[in-house]
């Protein structure tokens, strides 16, 4: 490790929120405004979600999913045609009341979700068993009116994606329900590299609306959850609020049976929680806009050059700091913006043929010769990747405990953050009681068990279930 940290930063032993703001801060993703709840991402933040949305788009297109775009407003009316799911949003709903210098004759609301815009739309263009499914996705803002917010983690103001789909039969929708679920955690776990578990929600933590809700939660660096992202089965209580219907091959008249999934900006915090460190932001190869950083240190600009131009050969992502700061200055920048690979160049070490190749991930330092720096790096990105995945599932297995008892389950979250396994009779008076007692809330069923007892209340258990304090 370098012999000193950054001075901007708060060690993340000391204060870990206030480690994980600087963090923001101090790599320049994220930026605060007048306006109360919301961030302003800046270049670098927004093209990590620009990697994120590129890489996510080709896995939507690559299953047969098309793009669309809703509009930002919902009438009242609309929006209260599904009862559940206005109750649950109903909190976090902004309200628009006025166009202009006139009262609107109908509240509208700022989109917190669109599953009513969709139904809606679908009811229009659903006709036949020919016309499904129908599979759309959605890049946008949604608006949901977040009490404390944090940069990424929690803003009223959200960058997300939501998938809606709509098929003939119930094996189809639920199919696509766990095969989104299965692309998600393809990103988090060999883009991300952010070890994660997946399950079903309960019926307490389930998607407004929704049949089954299904979860993929990853564990940050402190031992706190974070929900990465979601895909719900909603079967066909949707399309029957919204009268959607359509003729089958007899044709006989069926309802159709719906999805929905989203992932959002969270992500982001999700990689700078799990694996950055106290000298920034430490990213992952398969997901850095910028992989190598080149730091030119005296007249080398046509060993820069050379390197540059094998870079490009290679498709790497780089960039070059010819800014005048000092040689100790540039290295302490690359290392807060969590550049993968950085490659000093030295006036001195040139004489002897030599290059350093830094890895971020655990700042060692690599001196190699000059012809073979390119082919170093191309060894070391998907090393430094699977190190990166390897040393947060490594850290995350050590945080997750058992407990058969309710004494152990509350030894567990008065000594040390984590997930907690174990079993649950599925009632939601024991859900509650687990929450109310120790601030842990249901992350995930793992499985439908029949043997053992609730961890709570000690009667038959139902299910394997994870249990854990969230972001």
């Amino acid at each position: 490790m370098s012999e000193k940290k950054n001075e901007k930063i708060t060690s993340r032993e000391v204060d870990f929120a206030k480690w994980y703001t600087d963090v923001c801060k101090a790599a320049d993703l994220v930026d605060y405004s007048s306006v109360k709840g919301s961030m302003i991402i800046r270049p670098y933040g927004y093209a990590i979600w620009e990697r994120i949305v590129a890489i996510l788009d080709q896995k939507f297109k690559e299953t047969g999913h098309v793009n669309v775009q809703m509009p930002m407003f919902i009438p009242e009316s609309l929006f209260n045609i599904e009862k559940e799911h206005v109750e649950g949003f109903a909190p976090e709903v902004a309200w628009v009341t006025q166009g202009g210098k006139e009262p609107l004759e109908e509240k509208m609301i700022v989109r917190p979700t669109s599953e009513v815009l969709f139904c809606e739309h679908f009811k229009k263009i659903i006709k036949s068993y020919r016309d499904l499914p129908l599979l759309y996705n959605q890049w946008c803002t949604i608006v949901r009116w977040e009490k404390e917010t944090r940069p990424f983690l929690r803003s009223r103001e959200i960058l997300w994606q939501e998938g809606h789909t709509m098929h003939a039969t119930e094996e189809e929708a639920k199919e696509e329900t766990l095969r989104m679920l299965g692309v998600y955690q393809d990103l988090q776990e060999n883009y991300l590299a952010l070890p994660v578990i997946t399950g079903k929600k309960t019926e307490k933590e389930k998607f407004a609306g929704a049949e089954a809700s299904y979860t993929i939660e990853a564990m940050m660096w402190d031992g706190i959850a974070l929900q990465n992202g979601t895909s719900h089965y909603f079967g066909n209580g949707f399309a029957k609020a919204f009268g959607i219907q359509f003729l089958n091959k007899n044709n006989e008249l069926e309802t159709p049976y719906q999805t929905s999934w989203g992932v959002t900006t969270r992500m982001i915090g999700s990689i700078i929680m799990v694996h950055g460190d106290d000298y920034g932001l430490v990213l992952p190869p398969n997901i850095a806009p910028t992989k190598v950083a080149i730091i030119p240190i005296g007249k080398v600009d046509e060993v820069v050059s050379e390197i540059v131009c094998d870079l490009k050969a290679k498709d790497i992502t780089y960039m070059v700091d010819n800014s005048e700061k000092s040689p100790g200055f540039k290295f302490a920048e690359a290392e807060v913006k969590g550049y993968p690979i950085r490659l000093e160049v030295g006036e001195r070490d040139l004489k002897e043929g030599i290059i350093t190749v830094v890895r971020r991930d655990t700042l060692e330092k690599i001196k190699v010769k000059k012809e073979e720096v390119i082919s170093t790096v191309l060894e070391l990105l998907p090393k430094i990747q699977k190190d990166m995945f390897d040393r947060a599932k490594e850290r995350r297995d050590q945080m997750i405990y058992e407990a058969s008892t309710y004494e152990e389950f509350l030894d567990h979250t008065k000594k040390h953050n984590g997930f907690i396994k174990t079993r649950w009779c599925g009632k939601e008076t024991c859900e509650d009681k687990i929450k109310e007692d120790t601030t842990y809330k249901s992350r995930c069923i793992i499985r439908e068990v029949e043997d053992g007892k609730c961890v709570c209340c000690g009667a038959r258990a139902k299910y394997e279930i994870y249990f854990g304090k969230q972001y």
